[in-house]
């Protein structure tokens, strides 16, 4: 599938800033399944970007503005062509051992509830990915999805609990019980093409990676209780959301401020057409 994607963030500041510092972490890269066809990032000041990767093997770019400004927008657009593989991820470079994905973190700790999760669908025995695609199943159905539930700093305990929440819920609730059951499980935020023609969105999507001793890394998205497609656009991975969030800074003055995030993820066949007549 070829997939176009077009990703606005605007930040608006109550006062003039002094110094703007951001991480944007928005460049997907090319593996088998996914070939990037053209990419690029627009900033409507006078910034500046530098590119490198980090220890996860993202493409990050550091932006820096050193002048007042009361309005930021960044914008991200490119396409990318996709293939089904079934959810297997391979050919990443810069690939971290397996093992560095079963530390815990903060936002991914199990507790009571996620631990015994775990320990059913342990107990219910079955290869790794049989347990994988059940802990997912397990997860859509009792999971409600709701914008309004959660917040960025909501646990994957706490998500559970509550019954309700976000793609980022998902993935984290979906890494602690994978992490429990002792398989590497990872953070993956990126773009989803949706098939019921919802193409705006208001936020880029996240899913979960674990890894499986035959198959290595295995994409599984609980909020759709799918495993990833030709439809889903690999961005950046990580232990959780902080890891790998699309945009994280900081900012000398500015006041208060106000996000807006419009995402349009298209069939990039249909978006190159339009770009061709206009």
């Amino acid at each position: 599938m070829r997939i176009g994607v077009h990703y606005t963030t605007s930040y608006r500041y109550s006062e003039p800033t002094r110094r703007v510092l951001q991480l944007l972490r928005v460049t997907p890269q090319s593996f088998n399944g996914q070939n990037v066809l053209d990419w690029r990032i627009d900033v409507d000041s006078d910034a500046r970007l530098r590119e490198a990767r980090d220890g996860y093997g993202n493409i990050t770019h550091m932006l820096y503005i050193d002048r007042p400004i009361d309005l930021l927008t960044i914008t991200v657009s490119g396409r990318v062509l996709t293939e089904d593989r079934a959810g297997l991820v391979h050919g990443l470079p810069g690939e971290l051992p397996a093992e560095v994905f079963l530390r815990p973190t903060e936002l991914t700790e199990p507790g009571e509830a996620l631990q015994w999760l775990a320990a059913t669908i342990d107990e219910q025995g079955g290869a790794s990915l049989d347990k994988l695609h059940r802990l997912s199943e397990a997860l859509q159905k009792r999971m409600r999805f709701d914008v309004d539930a959660t917040a960025i700093e909501t646990t994957a305990e706490e998500a559970y609990a509550a019954g309700h929440g976000v793609c980022q819920d998902f993935a984290h609730m979906f890494i602690a019980a994978a992490r429990r059951l002792e398989i590497p499980a990872r953070y993956v935020s990126g773009h989803l093409f949706r098939r019921d023609g919802a193409h705006v969105q208001e936020a880029a999507h996240a899913w979960a990676e674990a890894h499986v001793r035959e198959l290595g890394w295995v994409a599984f998205d609980a909020a759709n209780g799918i495993c990833a497609d030709d439809a889903y656009v690999r961005v950046a991975c990580g232990l959780d959301y902080r890891d790998a969030a699309p945009l994280a800074g900081a900012r000398s003055g500015g006041g208060m401020e106000a996000l807006s995030v419009e995402v349009h993820v298209r069939d990039g066949r249909i978006q190159a057409q339009a770009q061709a007549q206009n």
